[in-house]
C-alpha cells in the first residue's frame, strides 16, 4: 500500500501521497548561478541523535533509518545539480560502513531529471582539509564532474597529487579549512544552481555561519535512542542568531507499516 502523510503546518489537510512530496517543490528552479540554492537534510531521534558511534568509530543509523525517509532523501538528492560531501563520507564508502548516495539510482527519478533538464547525474564537490581519502570508482563510472574543495593552506604536495589524477581543485577559505561563502560562490561560477549537502554537522555549521543555507529538511523519528557516543546536528561552538530557523512546513508520517512514526519538517533561516 502506498505511503501517505498528513499535512500539519502551515495548514492541516487530508492525507496525501508521500511520493512526490519534495519533488513538487522543484528546488532546481529556486537558485541561480549568482545565488545557488543550498539545502541539506538530516534524520534525528527525539533526543537529538543523528547517528550513534560504535567503539570502533563506525557511525550507524540503527533506529533512525526508514524506507519513507529514504524516499524523500532520494527526492532531495535527485533535484541537485551538485552534491557537496566530505572526505569522511568517501572514507566510510571505502570501508563499507555507509551506502553509496553519490548517484541517483531510482529509474523514475532518473527520468524526472531528464524531463527537468538536469544532467543524468549531479556533479560531486568533496570538501577536505587533509586531501587524504580514496575516490570512489562510481564517480568515474558515471562520468560525474568532480571537484575537490580545500583551503589555500592545504598541503601543496597532496594538492598536486590530486591534480595529477585529473581532479579540479577549488580553494575556498584562507586557511586549511573550507568556508561556506567562497565554496558556494565558486560552484555558482561553474554554473551550478542547486547544491545538496550530502554531509554531516561540520558542513551544515559552515553553511549556517556563513549564511549560505537556504533550507533544512529534518525528519524527526518518534523514538528515543540514548547512547553514550553519538552525533548531533551541530557540534561546534555556540551559534548566534544564524541558528534561528523558521518552520515552513510539517507533515506527519504515522508509520503504520514500520511501527514508529516520524515528522517531516522544513526550516529556513530567518534571514532568508
Amino acid at each position: 500500500m502506498p505511503a501517505n502523510v498528513l499535512p500539519l503546518y502551515p495548514e492541516a489537510g487530508a492525507a496525501r501521497p508521500l511520493a512526490g512530496l519534495y519533488l513538487e517543490q522543484r528546488l532546481h528552479e529556486l537558485g541561480s548561478a549568482r545565488s545557488p540554492f543550498v539545502y541539506g537534510s538530516f534524520v534525528s531521534s527525539l533526543d537529538g541523535r543523528i547517528a550513534l558511534t560504535e567503539p570502533d568509530g563506525a557511525d550507524v543509523l540503527e533506529g533512525l533509518a526508514s524506507p519513507n525517509d529514504f524516499r524523500l532523501v532520494q527526492e532531495l538528492h535527485a533535484q541537485a545539480d551538485c552534491l557537496i560531501t566530505n572526505a569522511g563520507y568517501l572514507r566510510a564508502l571505502a570501508h563499507g560502513s555507509l551506502g553509496n548516495m553519490l548517484q541517483v539510482s531510482a529509474p523514475e527519478l532518473l527520468e524526472w531529471r531528464e524531463q527537468s533538464g538536469l544532467a543524468p547525474q549531479p556533479a560531486i564537490a568533496i570538501v577536505s582539509h587533509s586531501l587524504d581519502f580514496p575516490l570512489h570508482p562510481s564517480i568515474a563510472e558515471h562520468r560525474q564532474p568532480l571537484y575537490i574543495v580545500t583551503g589555500t593552506r592545504a598541503d601543496p604536495l597532496r594538492v598536486e597529487a590530486m591534480r595529477n589524477r585529473g581532479v579540479e581543485i577549488i580553494f575556498a577559505g584562507d586557511g586549511t579549512m573550507v568556508e561556506g561563502a567562497p565554496l558556494v560562490s565558486a560552484l555558482g561560477a561553474l554554473g551550478y544552481k542547486c547544491l545538496y549537502l550530502l554531509a554531516g554537522p561540520k558542513i551544515l555549521e559552515t553553511m549556517l555561519r556563513d549564511r549560505q543555507l537556504a533550507r533544512l529538511y529534518l525528519t524527526i523519528r518518534h523514538r528515543l535512542l540514548g547512547g553514550e557516543r553519538f552525533h548531533t546536528m551541530i557540534e561546534g561552538p555556540r551559534l548566534d542568531e544564524t541558528g534561528m530557523l523558521a518552520l515552513r512546513a510539517l507533515y506527519l508520517d504515522p508509520g503504520h507499516s514500520e511501527g514508529v512514526g516520524q515528522w517531516f519538517a522544513q526550516f529556513e533561516p530567518h534571514q532568508n
